[in-house]
């Protein structure tokens, strides 16, 4: 999932990043207006006391082949990043399949036609780059971060990762052990494991259910001939979207992308289609591990929340996580903004982690909070938990209203003219957009939505999400104190009812 930073900031990694996919989303609302759903937004020449928004040159071109070219111009910069974002995820593969693009994203680096691995990470290095690729439950993406000098080099490596692809029986062995390994690393990260158990007990029906790396059965018989079929289904010139932030020229881009990506299949079969015959449905459920190896419980409760497109929506309920707020004792401060539940955590020492969280696909999403405690202080901590969730039904005020809309706002960064790394962020972004939206929202349109949550919004929206509806829970550890699911459902209801 995100960080709340990270669907605004990186969107990286969209499987799960706990405390930051809250306000993370917020970068990915780019879109046309005529695409999503919308709210009344303000006019954007009120926005003056905001602080000056430094402009980047947005470019979108598509080919006669379907294939996509997105560029964001800063001709400031002496660095870029590039990359290619591919529309697959583990969100649309079967039970079948499930995997198979985890799978392949581990392949795709280890060697092509015209590369080795050791040729493909000494040309990199050589750069002076970053390669980074990750398959998650909504998208892929290979990207590079370069100097301006260094791009075309850049685009051809990444090209050839995704046409050329050699998939030896010994690397596919390899990657094999690898990512058996790596599953059982997360499970035994429980932050990650919880997330991923949340998601199962939420969509038990749904690909989204799964995680990106699917079950270990899958992966211990993944063949050559899966991962070519993957490829010539998915990975075709209409679902592809070639991204370059930073110091570029938006026509030399697109000329090298024609010369370049010239062997991709020209498959008609949308993400969406393939969604639509499976739809994503919320399951009010539970799933609870007792293990008291466990120095901490943890537990989540979620809400069946809208989906990625539903852009009013999800800038309410990132408004919402901040009024919430999210607390850590180790820092000794809220991250996020002050709240009378943050005040009372730090107070009273009933919770080591307290976090809202949000996560959006392309038909379903949730919306909730995070925590972890020791295990005599779940009750309380719970009580406090769901108390202020509820208040958000009834008592909002207008002065933190605008307080948690300016510390959103303030997570917004531009990307500055001679970082590398707010490149990358940039082109995460522009990928992650262009593939769900068809086109990049300005940080000044991104602001204007946020300026037009108020109070009221904040109680409609919460009634909707929130009271008297169904949820979702996962914990995990010494949990035996953790009030039962009914008493949770009871709390969306009144603060009142036993």
């Amino acid at each position: 999932m995100a960080t709340q930073a990270q669907h605004l900031l990186t969107l990286a990694n969209r499987s799960y990043r706990p405390c930051q996919s809250l306000l993370a989303l917020s970068t990915s609302l780019a879109t046309s207006f005529s695409h999503v759903k919308t709210c009344n937004s303000p006019n954007y020449s009120t926005l003056a006391h905001d602080p000056p928004i430094q402009h980047f040159v947005s470019k979108i071109t598509t080919l006669p082949n379907g294939l996509r070219v997105a560029t964001e111009s800063c001709f400031a910069s002496n660095t870029a990043s590039v990359g290619v974002w591919i529309d697959a995820g583990s969100g649309i593969e079967s039970l079948k399949t499930s995997g198979t693009g985890f799978f392949l994203k581990r392949m795709l680096v280890k060697g092509t036609e015209r590369r080795t691995q050791r040729q493909l990470e000494e040309e990199i290095k050589t750069l002076g780059g970053h390669v980074r690729a990750d398959s998650n439950r909504d998208y892929t993406y290979y990207c590079a971060k370069v100097t301006d000098k260094d791009v075309p080099k850049a685009l051809d490596i990444i090209s050839d990762i995704v046409q050329y692809p050699k998939l030896k029986k010994r690397k596919i062995e390899s990657a094999r052990h690898e990512i058996l390994k790596y599953m059982k690393e997360q499970e035994e990260e429980t932050e990650r494991a919880i997330f991923d158990h949340l998601q199962a007990t939420a969509f038990p029906d749904s690909p989204i259910g799964r995680t990106p790396y699917g079950p270990a059965e899958n992966v211990k018989t993944i063949t050559k001939k899966d991962l070519l079929n993957y490829m010539s289904s998915h990975y075709t010139a209409s679902r592809m979207v070639i991204v370059a932030c930073g110091a570029v020229k938006h026509e030399e881009i697109v000329e090298q992308v024609k010369s370049l990506f010239t062997k991709l299949p020209e498959g008609s079969t949308t993400t969406s289609k393939l969604a639509a015959n499976d739809k994503t449905i919320f399951k009010p459920s539970e799933v609870r591990i007792y293990d008291d190896n466990v120095p901490l419980a943890h537990f989540m409760v979620a809400f069946n929340g809208p989906s990625c497109t539903e852009l009013d929506l999800i800038i309410t309920l990132d408004v919402m996580g901040i009024l919430i707020g999210d607390y850590s004792k180790s820092s000794g401060s809220s991250e996020q903004t002050s709240s009378a539940l943050v005040d009372r955590l730090g107070i009273s020492d009933i919770a080591e982690e307290m976090r809202t969280f949000t996560d959006y696909h392309r038909d379903a999403g949730l919306f909730g909070v995070y925590a972890a405690a020791k295990p005599d202080c779940l009750d309380v901590l719970a009580h406090s938990i769901m108390y202020a969730v509820i208040q958000l039904c009834y008592k909002v005020s207008e002065d933190d209203v605008v307080q948690a809309r300016n510390k959103l706002k303030s997570l917004i960064k531009c990307p500055k003219h001679d970082s590398v790394d707010d490149w990358i962020d940039a082109t995460d972004n522009t990928g992650y957009q262009v593939l769900h939206y068809g086109r990049r929202l300005s940080y000044r349109q991104l602001r204007a939505w946020i300026d037009a949550v108020d109070a009221d919004t904040v109680k409609r929206v919460a009634n909707r999400f929130i009271f008297d509806k169904d949820v979702a829970i996962a914990a995990i550890g010494p949990i035996q104190d953790l009030p039962n699911y009914d008493w949770f459902r009871r709390r969306t209801c009144s603060w009142n009812k036993n």
